[in-house]
């Protein structure tokens, strides 16, 4: 891929990101079918933190976070800085200066399908990174890749501009163009939810509520008293 930063990019309604970030990963990922989740080897490196806003990505080179520093100058408040590798790689690619200097520039964290370090500096700093490993193996800075490319983390595509939602769940990607309207589809869902949770409080069963057992009843599925009934039945 051709060396280049792209300064600007498309960015979803600030309205729209904030509900998704609201509704957070599991709610987000259901409500726009299931899809965009990344793979659960990208972890939070330290529990409780949030992040979602639009996604300014990186290609990177392994062992090489020259690029990442490129892509500080082009984020703006409210952007999760998303970082790709252009090959397997798990070396400490980010710590508690690059943070600090995110955080100057008003972003919400970072997705990395690589190596970061400095954990207990990125709690205190609140800084929350969704990574695949933690390392404190250092890195050069030698190598161009380019800044505001699509690129695929941990086998989600991403492009600049999607918004990007992580929580202690892990981290989900909804597409630009499709972020209002899942964002409505995860407002009705959790107004759904609130109502089945009050049901379900109360001491319904959730077999009763989502009407399961017709369906449980035409696979095959019956009820006996006893155990020796099944004796009797020869089954």
């Amino acid at each position: 891929m051709k060396p280049v930063a792209i300064r600007n990019i498309l960015r979803a309604d600030p309205d729209v990101i904030a509900r998704l970030g609201a509704a957070g990963v599991s709610t987000a990922h259901e409500a726009q079918g299931r899809d965009g989740l990344a793979k659960p080897y990208l972890r939070p490196v330290w529990q409780g933190g949030i992040a979602f806003g639009s996604a300014i990505t990186v290609l990177g080179r392994p062992g090489d976070n020259w690029m990442i520093h490129v892509a500080v100058e082009l984020c703006r408040p409210g952007d999760v800085l998303v970082v790709a590798m252009s090959s397997d790689n798990s070396d400490g690619m980010f710590g508690e200066l690059l943070a600090t200097s995110l955080q100057a520039r008003g972003v919400r964290g970072l997705i990395i399908d690589a190596g970061c370090r400095d954990v207990a500096a990125l709690k205190e700093l609140n800084f929350p990174v969704w990574s695949k490993a933690i390392s404190a193996q250092g890195t050069v800075k030698a190598s161009l890749g380019a800044v505001n490319v699509p690129v695929v983390v941990a086998g989600v595509a991403i492009n600049p501009g999607d918004v990007i939602v992580a929580d202690d769940d892990g981290v989900v990607v909804v597409p630009r163009q499709d972020a209002a309207f899942v964002a409505q589809k995860c407002d009705e869902r959790l107004a759904k939810e609130a109502t089945v949770r009050q049901r379900l409080a109360a001491g319904e069963l959730g077999l009763d509520i989502y009407g399961m057992r017709d369906a449980l009843a035409k696979q095959g599925l019956v009820y006996i008293d006893h155990a020796d009934e099944l004796k009797a039945d020869g089954r």
